[in-house]
């Protein structure tokens, strides 16, 4: 009866444990679905509608592109074949959600690359796989994540620290006049500054806010006027910067306690596991002494 009521509240407790989890796992992944792209419906209507479309309807739809873009399940099938391992469910709930806004910006006519969107990743990327139990494991994960959208991880590692780089040398000043300036990151950002005002092709997403936020996070610029001044030099909107930055905070402080709580419930396993391996010996002693008692007895 002992036993039977040992393992009866034991299970309750691993139920109690799994629910928590599932909670903390659930209420991030609600705070994570905030932070995802704005797709633009008028420019990406032909995309956007091949949702719903036969194959046939579907591929005449986008026979004005030069290339027919991978469909959102072909990308995260191609992020799970480079990335065969299991990851742990509060990690590997928001880089599903992740991978699939990621794809949607990826794949619209009016997507280029460019270094602080990169910077903006990388910087989400780390902060959210920050206390992941293997750092190869992360980091063959980034690779396989970038690779599944087609474009280059090295190039983002490469591109972020650049501007990590030079912001580092930058102050509050020197930061919003670049244009004023000559060098390779200036370049990137009036390039930057040209599309952004109708020059040419420009997507504006969170992640890009987030690259913005982390110039000035290591330029040491913490004053309010300086972002704005920075927006208005890109040809930014500060609204839309402001409002991103206000989730992406928001995400953060939700992916805090949700890793605490999974390190609190790894801690327990750990140490359920240990405690049954401990009573695996015992088992094992006591088994091995009654045999050494019988052997002696006959």
């Amino acid at each position: 009866m002992a036993a039977v009521s040992s393992l009866y509240f034991s299970a309750l407790g691993q139920a109690s444990d799994r629910k928590v989890m599932t909670s903390a796992t659930q209420s991030f992944a609600s705070s994570f679905y905030n932070f995802q792209f704005r797709v633009n419906f008028a420019s990406d209507a032909n995309i956007l509608r091949t949702r719903n479309l036969s194959p046939r309807v579907a591929i005449q739809s986008m026979s004005t592109a030069s290339d027919v873009p991978p469909t959102v399940a072909e990308t995260k099938m191609n992020f799970l074949k480079a990335y065969k391992r299991p990851i742990p469910g509060v990690y590997n709930t928001v880089l599903q959600e992740l991978i699939v806004q990621q794809h949607l910006m990826r794949y619209k006519r009016t997507y280029r690359y460019d270094p602080v969107f990169a910077l903006g990743f990388v910087t989400v990327y780390d902060q959210l796989m920050e206390g992941y139990p293997s750092n190869e494991d992360r980091e063959a994960i980034f690779k396989a994540y970038v690779q599944a959208l087609e474009e280059d991880p090295e190039q983002y590692r490469n591109d972020a620290k650049k501007l990590e780089d030079w912001a580092r040398a930058q102050n509050a000043s020197s930061l919003v006049e670049f244009p004023s300036r000559e060098g390779e990151v200036e370049g990137i950002l009036k390039d930057i500054s040209e599309r952004a005002g109708g020059n040419g092709s420009f997507s504006y997403s969170r992640f890009f806010a987030v690259g913005l936020f982390r110039l000035l996070e290591l330029a040491n610029a913490t004053e309010p006027t300086i972002l704005e001044k920075l927006c208005a030099t890109l040809n930014i909107n500060k609204r839309s910067v402001d409002r991103d930055l206000d989730v992406y905070r928001n995400l953060l402080s939700k992916l805090v306690q949700a890793k605490e709580l999974l390190k609190e419930y790894m801690d327990r396993e750990k140490k359920k596991k240990e405690e049954r391996a401990e009573m695996q010996k015992a088992n094992e002693a006591v088994t091995k002494c009654l045999g050494v008692f019988q052997y002696a007895g006959q």
